[in-house]
């Protein structure tokens, strides 16, 4: 027989709304970061914004990733910075690509059409020959009513349409 069970004890000095082994990967704990006020705003806004990075602050970044050189200082890095690590990996092909320009970042959307004088005269024209088509049909228009008007009232017109 077991006379001599010892109990175990399972609390713990967790603060309120922390449960036991709620911890990050990090060692700090789920209460300790939101008393610190770290984490941004939970607000979410109407609409996305599209997070837009500098060169210079790119090339900061990876300066610091490659001074990191102990396990968890890379990771630390990224977290501060709300990063990814395919940041750092596009970020460093871009680097060796070539120069500031390419990790400059890039306007997104349809990229605007090189437009000879020509072309823009061509364009021009057209616009203005819709417009006279316009034109000319409601004046064709028009005439027509006219005719049909002098018909039914009898009142004659010359060839031309003008009242005689």
């Amino acid at each position: 027989t077991m006379k001599n069970r010892s109990t175990i004890s399972l609390k713990t000095n967790n603060t309120p709304g922390e449960t036991e082994g709620a911890r990050r990967a990090t060692g700090v704990s789920p209460g300790g970061a939101i008393q610190s006020d770290h984490f941004p705003d939970p607000e979410v806004t109407e609409k996305a914004v599209r997070r837009k990075f500098t060169a210079k602050y790119k090339l900061r970044i990876l300066q610091e990733a490659e001074v990191c050189a102990t396990q968890g200082q890379m990771g630390a890095l990224l977290r501060r910075e709300g990063l990814y690590s395919s940041n750092l990996t596009t970020w460093r092909r871009q680097q060796k690509k070539g120069a500031l320009e390419t990790l400059s970042p890039k306007h997104r959307g349809p990229k605007a059409k090189n437009i000879t004088p020509s072309d823009r005269r061509i364009a021009e024209l057209e616009k203005e020959n819709c417009q006279l088509k316009e034109k000319l049909k409601q004046a064709e228009t028009i005439i027509d009513v006219q005719k049909k008007l002098s018909e039914i009232l009898r009142i004659p017109l010359d060839p031309t349409g003008e009242k005689i």
